[in-house]
């Protein structure tokens, strides 16, 4: 049996290393949003923290070091990557509102989702999910140099497939959040009768007493069937 790994490990200080490079890219991005050099240093920050993303699982998967935190805080990390740098662009008009409010309405959506369910289990990121964060990161880090011509239009097919992905995504982990609900209501309660379980043959309406008069010997008279006998002595009832 494999021992539960520590909270405190790598991967999860991979993780929290990307949420604290989440100010650092906003400052140096608002710094100089003209000059080459502070963009160069925002999409430094953004690279190593996009970079941290794609390698912090892997490693909790090789080493065995999968926590519930890691799962957790693993996708916010990305969402507040995603997020703030999605705003600030849009901020410095460099990517239009619209595309910003659909994908932050779907990485908010899927957050509340596995806080819905979280006393159930905890939804990990998904294939797909990695997938469209590593669209989103390669667009975005493009969107953030000062590029033109081939390589503008390039960055903004990336995004638009990163857009479809997530998408297609959020409507994965819909179906998986209800799945889960779904599930753990079933196993708490509830639980139906086998199918081809005998009938009884019974009415909805039938009584104790008739059930008693039922089970006795076949032939029996049932005012006389096996079955609880009340007899009353001096103002004591005893069954028997």
């Amino acid at each position: 049996m494999v021992p539960a790994a520590p909270v405190v490990n790598v991967a999860n200080l991979l993780t929290i290393t990307r949420l604290v490079l989440v100010p650092v890219f906003v400052v140096f991005l608002f710094a100089g949003p003209d000059g080459h050099t502070w963009r160069y240093a925002a999409f430094g920050a953004y690279a190593v923290a996009a970079m941290t993303d794609q390698i912090d699982g892997s490693i909790a998967r090789r080493w065995h070091l999968v926590t519930d935190f890691g799962i957790l805080v693993d996708p916010i990390a990305d969402k507040a990557l995603t997020g703030a740098a999605l705003i600030s662009l849009s901020v410095l008009g460099e990517l239009p509102w619209p595309v910003t409010a659909l994908i932050l309405l779907r990485e908010v959506g899927v957050t509340l989702l596995r806080l819905w369910v979280i006393r159930f289990g905890v939804i990990a990121a998904s294939r797909g999910g990695k997938a469209k964060t590593l669209l989103l990161n390669v667009a975005i880090g493009l969107y953030v140099l000062p590029l033109a011509g081939v390589a503008a239009t390039s960055r903004a097919v990336i995004l638009a497939a990163g857009v479809v992905v997530a998408m297609v995504t959020g409507i994965d982990y819909v179906c998986r959040a209800l799945t889960l609900r779904r599930r753990a209501s079933r196993d708490s309660g509830g639980v139906t009768p086998p199918r081809g379980a005998p009938s009884t043959g019974l009415s909805p309406g039938t009584g104790p007493s008739v059930r008693h008069r039922m089970a006795g010997p076949a032939g029996s008279d049932p005012s006389t069937a096996a079955g609880p006998t009340i007899r009353k002595t001096e103002g004591r009832t005893d069954a028997r």
